[in-house]
């Protein structure tokens, strides 16, 4: 069984870089509290890893 993760944004992009407002784009995002589920890729962990500062990641089934 492969790993799903929980991404929210916990903090808006206004006044983020363009880099990160890209990223968050990019995973599905674009408001606080919204929240995606994505399959744990070595892609999405880098995503996340670059806009760890905007987003809460949590494990689900």
């Amino acid at each position: 069984m492969e790993k799903k993760l929980k991404i929210t944004q916990v903090v808006s992009q206004i006044d983020t870089l363009e880099k990160h407002k890209r990223t968050i784009k990019a995973l599905g995002l674009g408001r606080p509290n919204y929240s995606v589920v994505k399959k744990e890729t070595p892609q999405i962990r880098g995503m996340i890893n670059a806009v760890k500062h905007l987003v809460k990641v949590e494990e689900v089934q």
